[in-house]
This record gives structure tokens, C-alpha cells and sequence, in this order.
């Protein structure tokens, strides 16, 4: 297995939040790689909904994802789009 860890900073203007966090999870529930967001002292499942919600992550905020699995890699690239985006 792959473990890869990265820090983000969020750009969305939304935070990871509404429609940023339901694309954000649909992107990750397309990978077999187990994702983990942590902000602050919190740490969710990535493929949850609620959990990423639960985040409160705004804009400007300081997120790290771990994804751990054979596409790990492929995994962080994609989720790494949604979070630098603006939208």
C-alpha cells in the first residue's frame, strides 16, 4: 500500500463546503484508496458527507488529506483540482 500526505491550502470561496464537499466526496468515493481529511484537531473520512461537513473548513483554511491505496497518488491529484478551484 501507498500512503501519501499533502496540505492544502482551500481556495474555494464556498470553503469545503454545500457543493465544494458533496464533489469533493463523490471524487473520492471513485478511488479504492482510503482518504482522511484533517483540519484543525478534526480527522474524517473523506468519503463521507458528513464528516467533511462536520470540518467547518472555510476558505483559507489549512486541510491535510491523506489517501492510502494503489491509486493514492491519482486519488490526491484529483482532489487537489476541487480544492484549488475557486468556484
Amino acid at each position: 500500500m501507498v500512503l501519501i500526505k499533502k496540505k492544502f491550502t482551500v481556495n474555494n470561496k464556498q470553503g469545503l463546503h454545500a457543493r465544494p464537499a458533496a464533489l469533493f466526496v463523490q471524487i473520492a468515493n471513485k478511488f479504492d484508496a482510503r482518504i482522511t481529511v484533517r483540519h484543525g484537531d478534526e480527522q474524517v473520512n473523506g468519503k463521507s458527507i458528513m464528516g467533511i461537513l462536520m470540518l467547518g473548513a472555510e476558505k483559507g483554511s489549512q486541510i491535510i488529506i491523506e489517501a492510502d491505496g494503489k491509486d493514492a497518488s491519482l486519488a490526491l491529484v484529483e482532489l487537489e483540482k476541487i480544492i484549488n478551484s475557486e468556484e
